[in-house]
């Protein structure tokens, strides 16, 4: 599998300014799409940061596990996309890999990307602005029925991000061995 850019400038409100047209209008998610055509459109809206578009393709019940917590709806699966846009306004993802199992309209998805941008917008799963490079690896599973996302499942590394945020020290720093030492004391008294 080769790597795929799939990144397209925002569009929507975000583009807009005094005097000017909103921008295009929301893209139209594909009909009769096979799964993977699907999530390929979902990604290009993730890039064009238009989270109310997202709603075309999120089913009713649609139920997304990320790291850090689990959304449910697509009400709420948009407002955190929302979140996300405003808290690294420059986020791209690339697709790395895909591979795709069903048939027209109903399937799974095994989705390898790539997610860069700056944390310098507002808060991130409770983090406030850092100005960080964010650039992290992960996988996603998504289920599709009736040509719909019915689930997700988000994979990626937790401690990659939390050290690229500053929320922990960087691997191998003064402070990482220091605190790596604290916490394997506690360990070993906790085990007496």
């Amino acid at each position: 599998m080769s790597a795929e850019s799939v990144s397209s400038p925002p569009a929507g409100p975000a583009a807009a300014g005094p005097g000017r047209a909103a921008g295009p209008p929301s893209p139209t998610a594909p009909a009769n799409a096979s799964p993977g055509a699907l999530v390929r459109w979902t990604v290009d809206v993730i890039n064009a940061h238009d989270a109310e578009a997202l709603r075309q393709v999120y089913g009713p019940s649609v139920r997304a596990r990320f790291p850090m917590r689990t959304v449910r709806g697509a009400d709420d699966l948009v407002a955190w996309w929302g979140t996300v846009f405003a808290a690294v306004p420059d986020l791209a993802m690339t697709i790395e890999g895909m591979a795709e199992n069903g048939g027209r309209e109903s399937g799974e998805v095994f989705l390898r990307w790539r997610l860069a941008g700056h944390h310098t917008g507002g808060e991130w799963e409770g983090i406030a602005p850092t100005g960080a490079r964010v650039d992290l690896d992960g996988m996603d599973h998504f289920v599709v029925a009736d040509g719909r996302i019915a689930s997700n499942f988000v994979v990626f590394d937790q401690m990659q991000f939390a050290r690229q945020v500053g929320l922990l020290p960087a691997d191998g720093s003064r402070l990482d061995v220091g605190l790596k030492s604290a916490f394997n004391a506690l360990a070993r008294r906790r085990r007496r």
